[in-house]
């Protein structure tokens, strides 16, 4: 299953990891850890962010991708299931429109 890891990484943790120069370090080893499919960085809010996809087999998992930015930078880790454009067409809503229609 395809997900899309929101993540919001709040400025005096970042910051502090930027100052004492184990930033680097730090997201080399999360991103090793979860080997993302794709990965972005932004700013969202007035935050670092980095928006990620992943994929993953088993909802036990889920921890592994969010718990190391818990832990490393105190961040804000949201989770959404993600669609390619090939999923949305066999998704069957022609059918599901039809049946819920009224």
């Amino acid at each position: 299953m395809r997900m899309l890891l929101n993540v919001k990484l709040p400025n005096a943790e970042f910051n502090a990891a930027v100052r004492d120069g184990s930033v680097g370090k730090k997201m080399a080893e999360i991103m090793e850890e979860i080997k993302p499919v794709a990965a972005y960085f932004t700013e969202q809010d007035g935050q670092r962010s980095g928006l990620l996809i992943v994929d993953i087999d088993d909802p036990a998992k889920i921890p592994m991708l969010a718990e190391p930015w818990f832990l490393t930078f105190n961040a804000n880790v949201e989770l959404r299931i993600v669609m390619t454009p090939e999923d949305l067409q066999r998704a069957g809503l022609e059918e599901l429109g039809k049946k819920w229609s009224t």
